[in-house]
């Protein structure tokens, strides 16, 4: 079998690049960008007053002069004034233009005005450019702000806005569906027997998808039967880019799903992985480039499935570059018994000196999502016969 390393880079060599999309400024956040931004100009533009007060020619306090007549005013957007004599300044205010012949600017609460003369606070030193953002100290002109396949948030957005962006290019959003399967399942809401159970995988699989970002998720529900599967499943290939289905791919008489994927064309890539819980994993592609996940029907394996799989190849899909993965200590021993890479939930908190461990949350079995609850992830450890100590540093996944 498969490890979850391997099962990465198979996941990420078939995926097909999400279609690339134009939208407004302020619909792109959280979007991840798909071309680089450079300045559009020097960043600041120009020397850029820092503080309200006074802008006026250093070597005249060197020299001794504490007091200055105030040649006039000059606000941000105004275009520059020019200091007529180095016994003069120029009141000037946050963000505006540094006057020409000027390379200082004294604060307000350092000077005291009366009348027409500005006089210095006593002692005050003033040195060239104190108090002056220069221009192209930030970024010079077409250097590179932001770099394609950034997820864009505020600051980026405002970046993009300075650089004179009023669209930008970003991945589209990807249409998802969820599908669960089983003769057993019910909606919430709806009359229950005694031998059925609530329809719950798919309402906690799309919510994370949406608490990701993914807004277009439908989902659906299919009965165990091969021909009701096929006709839902070439239905959603041909309308979707992702599938995640949710049930039907174990190996008992009524997992359909890799059968029916077989005979609609939708090529395996691989089915099991060396892990618990949720070996049953399998993957494939449709010709369309749609890919297809078949996740275990058992809860925790299928949260832990979405967010160690599926979630980061929507990321690579998106052209995300793939960061390595969050690394976390383990706050109490953990004992690994079978040969496969183990999926433990944790929560997170912090010690005494303020540094992140996890607390192992262990579950009663891979159908016991309720112990999911006030996790944060899980880590991967690696497979046994092992016992992993506190202090451990393990992968970590967050929901």
């Amino acid at each position: 079998m498969l490890t979850p390393d391997e099962a990465d880079r198979i996941i990420r060599a078939q995926l097909r690049a999400l279609a690339v999309e134009s939208l407004p400024l302020l619909q792109c956040a959280g979007a991840v960008l798909r071309e680089d931004i450079r300045a559009e100009r020097d960043q600041p533009p120009f020397d850029r007053v820092a503080m309200d007060g006074i802008a006026l020619a250093s070597q005249a306090v060197r020299e001794g002069r504490r007091q200055f007549q105030v040649q006039g005013m000059q606000a941000a957007g105004d275009a520059p004034r020019t200091l007529g004599d180095p016994t003069h300044c120029i009141e000037i205010m946050t963000g505006g233009v540094l006057p020409s012949g000027c390379d200082a600017v004294v604060p307000v609460e350092r000077i005291t005005l009366r009348g027409n003369v500005a006089t210095l606070e006593d002692g005050l030193e003033v040195t060239a450019w104190q108090n002056v953002h220069r221009r192209a100290s930030d970024a010079h002109a077409g250097a590179r702000l932001l770099a394609a396949g950034s997820i864009l948030h505020a600051p980026d957005i405002a970046v993009a806005a300075g650089a004179g962006h009023a669209r930008l290019r970003v991945a589209a959003q990807p249409a998802l569906v969820v599908v669960s399967t089983g003769n057993e399942l019910v909606e919430p809401g709806e009359p229950i027997a005694p031998h059925q159970v609530r329809r719950s995988n798919a309402y906690g699989l799309v919510a994370q998808l949406r608490l990701h970002g993914y807004t277009r998720v439908a989902d659906d529900h299919v009965i165990d039967d091969a021909e009701a599967l096929r006709r839902k499943l070439e239905l959603h290939l041909a309308t979707h880019d992702l599938l995640i289905l949710s049930g039907g791919v174990s190996a008992g008489r009524l997992d359909l799903v890799p059968q029916v994927l077989a005979k609609i064309g939708v090529q395996q890539h691989f089915h099991k992985i060396a892990q618990r819980p949720g070996k049953p994993l399998w993957f494939g592609t449709a010709s369309s480039g749609a890919a297809v996940f078949g996740l275990p029907g058992n809860p925790v394996s299928s949260f832990v499935c979405l967010a160690r799989y599926v979630l980061p190849a929507l990321r690579a899909a998106a052209g995300i570059v793939p960061a390595p993965p969050e690394m976390v200590a383990l706050a109490a021993s953990v004992r690994v018994a079978p040969p496969l890479a183990y999926f433990l939930p944790v929560r997170l908190a912090r010690d005494a000196r303020g540094a992140i461990a996890a607390a192992p949350c262990p579950t009663n079995g891979s159908g016991d999502f309720t112990s999911l609850v006030g996790t944060d992830g899980f880590v991967q450890l690696p497979p046994g016969p092992n016992e992993y100590p506190a202090g451990f540093a393990a992968a970590f996944f967050r929901w």
